[in-house]
């Protein structure tokens, strides 16, 4: 079984579905991939669950469709240790990210999740890109 930690943000469905998309594509034999979604709460006041999640429940309805097991994963805190912890627990064979379109005076400013875990971790990431708005 491969095992991919997909790391999901609330901000938008659609990228959630295009790393759904991007685990559908990989070359892979029918139910050999598990997908391991996971969601960071920097704040949870409410105590939501990471199945209230849109963009994750997106990914799951993406995944299962082509046949790809999902598991979910919640955590709080910063979400690149969160999510480096994660791959760990899972031990991942590999861990999805998706970017935003930002422009480089904001990724200096405000720093990068996706950055952080790439160069956070031994394992291989797929950095799926943030689909163009139209």
């Amino acid at each position: 079984m491969y095992d991919v930690l997909v790391a999901i943000d609330n901000a938008e469905d659609e990228r959630a579905v295009a790393q759904a998309k991007a685990i559908t594509d990989l070359p892979t034999t029918d139910g050999s991939v598990r997908a391991h979604l996971c969601h960071v709460f920097q704040e949870n006041p409410e105590g939501a669950s990471v199945h209230q999640i849109s963009a994750v429940r997106r990914a799951r309805e993406a995944l299962e469709a082509a046949g790809i097991e999902c598991v979910h994963h919640e955590a709080s805190g910063e979400p690149a240790d969160e999510l480096l912890a994660a791959a760990d627990d899972v031990d991942a064979d590999a861990i999805c990210v998706c970017g935003r379109r930002r422009r480089p005076t904001g990724k200096a400013v405000f720093g990068s999740v996706t950055q952080d875990v790439i160069l956070g971790t031994n394992r291989p990431v797929l950095a799926v890109p943030a689909p163009k708005k139209e």
